[in-house]
């Protein structure tokens, strides 16, 4: 029974120790690690034992590995959602949006089980990490034994900390120490790695807010003079990526879609262009990639994009405003006020209780995209002796969890949005759907189609009187869904010839279907282009 002890107390440090932090490593083969911690820490847990020292290491232990479970477990849901690592300086209002996501999706009742049964779970496991540390701590020895566990603590940090060095390539060791280690330090390479990571963020933040300060576009005149008082509409398509072109699963569905939108609105007298931006992340977090747009700067992080509403620096709509334009931005995820929005330069923010949708919600989703665009022109563009608009909008029927999705329903029976409440109620639920990743990707498929189908239409009804549509995705959706490793999303130029001719002078593709080796522009590269291209003032 007390050999059980020791098995049980050894086996739960060994599970938190070889605890992965990313999907690709959840494999059995897992368990074939040994870490190289291990032996170290029950070496002085023997050495310490029930003094007061004992004690004190016990409690540093327990909070150093529940601390390292969470960023592991941290890790492990940024990298399915965003492909990278969870970055503790500039990433923890993601728990905030991960939370309001699920309770989006599946309802209050079971979002709050779920975090219950979390809690409850990082509890009992703090509490087994403590009573195994006791077990080992109790080991009753002689002194000759305590000598030897003190002797064992030298060799079993070196073991580690060569690994840690060897694996982040800080040295190199010799092949015959290296065939030696009979395992890896995984979980104290992951501790130096986030100490690392927070220093290197805060320079990284420090020479962000310097390079804010520079700004080419500043005191360039006249701005945006070539659209000639006609509109600028950015419209974001959410989740919409080079996936929709290279995924076998999407492409039948999705280049089908553009090149009829390409047809019809070629029939009605529009132009049209593409090709590719990339944008600084993957999954979630699109804010990152408007704030990208709209200020110039490059917003791979929360903490950057931070440092940027604490700059001066001046975006996309600041610049319109000083150019006469009435700056709108059009935001349907919203149902919390936005006050980061006063920082951007809109005239009028448009949230989801402003934009007057009265039916019912398609679960995380709002309201369907078709009708965020009836209430952009109703609220904005329909208005009598208005001037020109600058006009971002933020679609949202292509955001996760992707069930259920709208059909199209003529724009003069829109009404209120209670029209569209014969879908939103229909379909499997979310915790149905998701049970199944090739059910999640053809609801993906549908939602991206529908989307599409949705800005399509809205150009061709204004092709009489067309503003300059710039359609863009924001960022990939999570990997398992994408099928596809990089970051690129499609820009579509729609519009009157004369100003999307400014974009074949750059070897943009013609039509709705860019051509796969155009290089991609980063995000943070697309205000000061369409500044140059819109404007005959030059930096």
């Amino acid at each position: 029974m007390t050999l059980l002890r020791y098995l049980i107390a050894t086996t739960i440090l060994f599970l938190v120790l070889i605890q992965p932090n990313h999907p690709q490593a959840m494999t059995w083969g897992a368990l074939r690690l040994f870490p190289l911690e291990l032996p170290f820490i029950i070496a002085a847990l023997v050495l310490f034992g029930r003094s007061f020292a004992g004690y004190v290491f016990r409690c540093a232990l327990v909070g150093a590995l529940g601390v390292i479970v969470l960023l592991k477990l941290a890790d492990f849901g940024t990298f399915i959602a965003f492909n990278r690592g969870f970055n503790l300086l500039v990433d923890l209002g993601l728990v905030h949006a991960g939370w309001t996501l699920l309770q989006g999706s599946i309802g209050l009742p079971l979002a709050a089980l779920a975090a219950t049964g979390a809690l409850a779970t990082f509890a009992a496991l703090i509490v087994a990490l403590w009573w195994a540390s006791g077990v080992w701590a109790g080991l009753p020895v002689a002194r000759t034994g305590r000598v030897i566990a003190a002797i064992a603590l030298l060799p079993t940090a070196a073991a580690a900390v060569a690994e840690i060095g060897q694996a982040r390539r800080a040295w190199t060791l010799p092949d015959t120490v290296r065939n030696a280690l009979p395992g890896a330090a995984f979980t104290a390479r992951v501790a130096v790695e986030r100490v690392e990571l927070f220093r290197d963020t805060r320079l990284d933040l420090a020479a962000f807010r310097e390079a804010a300060m520079k700004d080419p576009m500043q005191g360039v005149t006249p701005l945006l003079d070539r659209l000639g008082g006609r509109d600028l509409i950015l419209i974001y398509v959410e989740s919409y990526g080079r996936s929709s072109f290279e995924n076998p699963l999407y492409i039948p569905t999705h280049t089908s879609t553009l090149r009829d939108i390409e047809e019809d609105l070629r029939a009605r007298g529009l132009s049209m262009r593409s090709s590719w931006a990339t944008a600084p992340m993957v999954g979630g977090q699109s804010w990152l990639a408007h704030g990208s747009v709209a200020s110039g700067m490059w917003l791979n992080t929360q903490g950057r994009y931070r440092a940027l509403l604490a700059s001066p620096r001046q975006t996309l709509f600041h610049f319109a405003q000083q150019q006469g334009f009435r700056t709108v931005a059009i935001k349907p995820a919203h149902i919390f006020p936005w006050p980061e929005g006063d920082y951007f330069g809109f005239d009028a923010i448009y949230n989801a209780a402003d934009l007057g949708y009265e039916g019912e919600p398609f679960n995380w989703v709002t309201m369907p995209d078709q009708f965020t665009l009836h209430a952009l022109d109703r609220l904005e563009r329909d208005q009598t002796d208005r001037g020109p608009q600058v006009v971002q909008v933020a679609l949202v029927s292509s955001h996760a969890p992707w069930v259920p999705i709208p059909e199209l329903v003529a724009w003069d029976e829109i009404g209120d949005g209670t029209i569209f409440n014969q879908w939103a109620l229909s379909g499997d639920p979310p915790e149905v759907v998701w049970r199944d990743h090739d059910r999640v990707r053809d609801q993906f498929r549908l939602a991206i189609d529908y989307s599409l189908q949705s800005v399509g239409a809205w150009a061709a009804r204004h092709a009489e009187e067309p503003p300059l549509i710039v359609m863009l995705g924001d960022h990939e959706p999570a990997r398992f869904v994408s099928g596809v490793q990089g970051y690129d999303v499609p820009v579509h130029i729609i519009g009157p010839e004369d100003l999307v001719e400014q974009f074949a002078q750059i070897g943009w593709s013609d039509g709705m279907i860019p051509s796969p080796d155009l290089p991609a522009l980063r995000m943070d590269r697309l205000r000061d282009l369409l500044l140059e291209r819109l404007s005959t003032g030059t930096p």
